[in-house]
C-alpha cells in the first residue's frame, strides 16, 4: 500500500487513497459513496482536495470520484510526461475506461473542462451528463493568453510559477471571494510542491493555453457528440479568470441546460461556495439526469 505524504492532514481531506497505474503514470484517486457516479475534474495548480466539501455533501446520495493528473496531489508522472492538456485529458479517458465508469457525470472546472470534454468526446457513450463551472473547451481568448505569458512563458514562468510559487501560494486564496483558506487547507494546496521541480507541471497549464490551440480547436469542434446531454451550468460570477462572454458561448452550445449563478463567488467556486453547489447538484441530478434517463 502506498504511504500518504507527512503533510497530508486527514482532519482536511478525511477519505481513503486509492492508486491505479494508467500509461506508466501512478495516479491517485478518491472514491466515495455509492450511487451514480460523479467524476470531479479539478484545474490548475490544485488537485482533489479541492472537491472535499462537494464530496462530503453528495456522497449520501453518488459515488464520488476524484482523481489527481499525473504530477498533482498524490499522482507521480511516468519518465517523460509532458504534462499537457491533451495527456491529461487521455488518463481521464483511460481511467474511466479502466475502472469502467458508465454513465458518468462530469463535474469541471478551469484546465479540468477541456481536459474533461476531451476524455468525454473520445467516448461519449460512458457519459450521462456534465457540470459546468467557469471552465471553457475552445482555443482562448486574450485575457487568457495574457495570463498564459506571465504565468506560463520560458521567460518569466520559472520565476512566477516555479521559484516563487505565486500561482499556489497567491493566487489560490486571492481568488477565494466569500470564504477564506484556513492555514490547514493552504497547506493542503502547498503540499504538493514543494521544490522549483516539482511545480514544473503547474507551470506547463498556463503555457498549454497559446500552445494547446490544436487540442482546443479539436474538442470544440466535437462538442456536438455531447450537446444534447443535460448540463448544469454553475457560474462564480467574481472570477477574474472566466467572464460572462464565456457562460454565454456554454449556453449557446448546450440547449438541455440549466443556469445557476454563484453569487460573490470566485474562481475556485468548490471552496467558496460548496454547500450551494452541493444543494444544485443535487437538485439538478434528480429532477433533470434522472428524466433524462427515463425518457432514453
Amino acid at each position: 500500500m502506498r504511504e500518504r505524504p507527512t503533510w497530508f492532514d486527514e482532519d482536511v481531506l478525511p477519505y481513503a487513497s486509492n492508486w491505479v497505474t494508467i500509461d506508466g503514470n501512478d495516479v491517485h484517486y478518491l472514491d466515495v459513496g455509492a450511487g451514480p457516479v460523479l467524476l470531479m475534474l479539478h484545474g490548475n495548480p490544485t488537485w482533489s482536495v479541492l472537491y472535499r466539501d462537494l464530496i462530503a455533501g453528495l456522497s449520501d446520495r453518488f459515488r464520488c470520484i476524484a482523481l489527481d493528473y499525473p504530477g498533482f496531489g498524490l499522482s507521480t508522472a511516468r519518465a517523460g510526461y509532458g504534462f499537457t492538456a491533451a495527456e491529461h485529458s487521455r488518463v481521464v479517458q483511460q481511467f474511466v475506461t479502466h475502472l469502467d465508469l458508465t454513465s458518468v457525470t462530469t463535474i469541471m472546472q478551469d484546465w479540468g473542462g477541456p481536459i474533461g470534454i476531451g476524455a468525454m468526446v473520445a467516448d461519449p457513450s460512458r457519459y450521462a451528463a456534465l457540470v459546468v463551472g467557469n471552465t471553457w473547451a475552445w482555443p482562448s481568448n486574450l485575457w487568457t493568453k495574457s495570463f498564459s505569458v506571465v504565468m506560463g512563458s520560458r521567460v518569466t514562468g520559472p520565476l512566477m510559477s516555479q521559484r516563487l510559487n505565486l500561482f499556489v501560494k497567491d493566487m489560490i486564496p486571492r481568488w477565494h471571494m466569500r470564504t477564506r483558506l484556513t492555514d490547514a487547507e493552504m497547506a493542503m494546496y502547498v503540499g504538493p510542491f514543494p521544490t522549483v521541480e516539482s511545480r514544473y507541471p503547474a507551470m506547463v497549464l498556463p503555457r498549454e493555453i497559446r500552445t494547446a490551440g490544436p487540442f482546443l480547436a479539436d474538442i470544440a469542434t466535437r462538442l456536438t457528440l455531447v450537446r444534447e446531454l443535460p448540463l448544469l451550468l454553475l457560474w462564480a460570477d467574481k472570477d477574474i479568470a472566466f467572464k460572462d462572454s464565456v457562460r454565454r458561448r456554454w449556453q449557446a452550445t448546450f440547449p438541455n441546460r440549466r443556469d445557476h449563478t454563484l453569487h460573490g463567488v470566485g474562481h475556485y467556486w468548490q471552496d467558496d461556495a460548496g454547500d450551494e453547489a452541493v444543494n444544485e447538484i443535487g437538485s439538478w441530478y434528480w429532477a433533470e439526469v434522472l428524466r433524462e434517463g427515463f425518457r432514453s
